[in-house]
């Protein structure tokens, strides 16, 4: 009996790993082919994806998107954790993003393409991003939340059926499925062929705490949007972008 749990449980394990993977390349080789065929439409083409892969694999199984994540049951706890975990990463981050940027007169000007999109010397003019309202409107129901959906929602949860252990840290368990999840939405970002986009894996663990903590993928599809949102302010007040 015991022998035939095991196999059970090996077989389960690699079926929701597989899984996973699949849906994965899947949605990376859309937005690869998209890039390379017709750019305007890579976008578009990775937020369908992000939306429609998990819910094709979810219906197989009689699942829906609330099984993973997408919900507004505990809207207001969602929100609360966004803003409590803005309050505290934020202002690291701006401190971070100063260190940085003025330290990258000093860098090899070919080590600043690679690992940056910066050019040019910072200088400190503040101002908000043409369109700002749109950007708004575009990071959050375009970008972060079927990202979240697609990574944290569906990944993340298929990948901590197959490795439900882990170390809790503040709240959250965090094991196999924690790391992977962040390190394929790096490499997810190689579809563009984009060296320094690979620094997402460092905000992708912030985020996928937040969905183990928290059960929902909401707070994080906020505080990714707003992430993008404060990188973009800075970008524009000290290299005009």
């Amino acid at each position: 009996m015991e022998a035939t749990v095991g196999l059970t449980q090996r077989w389960l394990t690699r079926s929701a790993v597989r899984e996973a993977l699949v849906v994965w390349a899947l949605g990376f080789s859309g937005i690869l082919i998209a890039w390379l065929i017709y750019r305007p439409a890579a976008k578009l083409v990775a937020t369908v994806g992000f939306l429609y892969l998990p819910v094709l694999a979810m219906s197989v199984r009689g699942e829906d998107y609330r099984d993973f994540g997408l919900s507004t049951r505990r809207l207001k706890a969602d929100v609360l954790q966004f803003l409590s975990v803005s309050a505290v990463v934020f202002p690291l981050f701006i401190a971070g993003y100063l260190a940085f940027i003025f330290l990258l007169p000093n860098l090899p000007g070919q080590l600043v393409q690679i690992v940056t999109p910066y050019v040019g010397t910072p200088h400190f003019a503040p101002r908000l991003p043409d369109r700002f309202l749109e950007w708004v409107i575009d990071q959050t129901f375009v970008v972060a939340l079927p990202e979240e959906f697609f990574y944290r929602g569906y990944l993340q949860t298929r990948l901590r059926d197959a490795w439900p252990k882990g170390r809790l840290f503040f709240g959250a368990r965090l094991g196999p499925a924690f790391w992977l999840t962040a390190l394929l939405f790096a490499l997810g970002h190689l579809a563009i062929f984009e060296v320094w986009r690979l620094a997402v894996f460092f905000p992708a663990l912030i985020f996928a705490w937040m969905r183990e903590r928290s059960g929902s993928v909401v707070g994080a599809a906020l505080f990714h949007a707003a992430s993008n949102l404060l990188v973009q302010v800075l970008d524009a007040s000290f290299f005009n972008r």
